[in-house]
């Protein structure tokens, strides 16, 4: 297996488009996509070609430090309003439309920015969670960010969302929280964690299964905007290599899975699926 393509290929696209829409033209095709998918939207990630270096929280940090929440939650905050409002790109509705259209089936994403269901996609796995949805930890009640972030701004009226540097994580740059005031479960009084998979954390079990099960019922993968850097989407990836069937990687820069792909791509998500699945109408 080797790589096919770069950038430049995609700008006069021709052969490696077709070559890609060959693949996948009347096989079950699963997704799995990754941040880099969303940076058109103009959401930031850890591994692009241009991503500056930083260390995201771990769970043991959140969990055992009221000072480490407290910074989380005052820049996740700060952050909110922004990935509250960023809407999908053409790369996410290129995927919907083909889910729409029966070209793809399973979408697994590594995204907790709920981008995918936003464009129209319905059949998503959300692997690490969604930032829209806070649970406790004490009780296993669910609410909605949007609530939260009410609570918090009522509990913090000095602290302004504008203005700050959008991060990662949904959160900002902001080191001054040690006045910040953490909201606590408006049922049991108990500790509050968006419901997302924090490094650290482990991915639920059924959403695992889910993931390997539609894997396994496809006969092509296609990963768009993923380093696969972490064992978490690179181990579906080894599953489908596992089963010999076609890998095909549309990502920036070099993943940890082009040893295995059949097509890689090294161009942007959205100019390229955009072009795969006009190909494959």
């Amino acid at each position: 297996m080797g790589g096919v393509g770069t950038g430049s290929d995609i700008a006069a696209p021709g052969h490696v488009i077709d070559k890609v829409a060959g693949l996948l033209r009347g096989r079950r095709v699963a997704v799995l996509t990754g941040a880099g998918l969303s940076t058109d939207s103009g959401i930031p990630d850890y591994r692009g070609p241009n991503s500056p270096q930083r260390s995201p929280m771990t769970i043991s940090e959140f969990l055992g430090s009221p000072a480490a929440r407290q910074r989380y939650w005052a820049r996740g905050f700060l952050g909110w309003p922004r990935i509250h409002t960023t809407a999908p790109n053409p790369g996410h509705r290129a995927l919907a439309e083909a889910q729409a259209a029966g070209i793809v089936g399973t979408i697994i994403t590594q995204n907790v920015d709920g981008l995918h269901q936003a464009a129209g996609s319905s059949e998503v796995i959300d692997l690490h969670g969604r930032l829209d949805t806070v649970v406790c930890l004490d009780c296993g009640n669910r609410t909605s960010r949007a609530a939260l972030q009410d609570r918090l701004a009522r509990l913090n009226p000095d602290l302004d969302p504008a203005d700050v540097h959008f991060a990662p994580d949904g959160d900002a740059e902001f080191d001054d929280t040690t006045d910040f005031i953490v909201a606590p479960c408006t049922v049991c009084g108990g500790m509050l964690k968006p419901d997302v998979v924090f490094f650290g954390e482990n991915v639920p079990a059924p959403r695992v299964q889910a993931s390997y099960a539609a894997v396994d019922g496809a006969e092509v993968l296609l990963v768009a905007g993923s380093s696969l850097t972490v064992m978490s989407g690179f181990r579906f990836v080894k599953r489908a290599a596992g089963h010999g069937s076609p890998i095909v990687i549309v990502n920036r820069g070099t993943t940890r899975g082009d040893d295995l792909a059949t097509v890689k791509i090294d161009a942007g998500c959205s100019e390229t699926l955009t072009a795969l699945v006009a190909a494959l109408r």
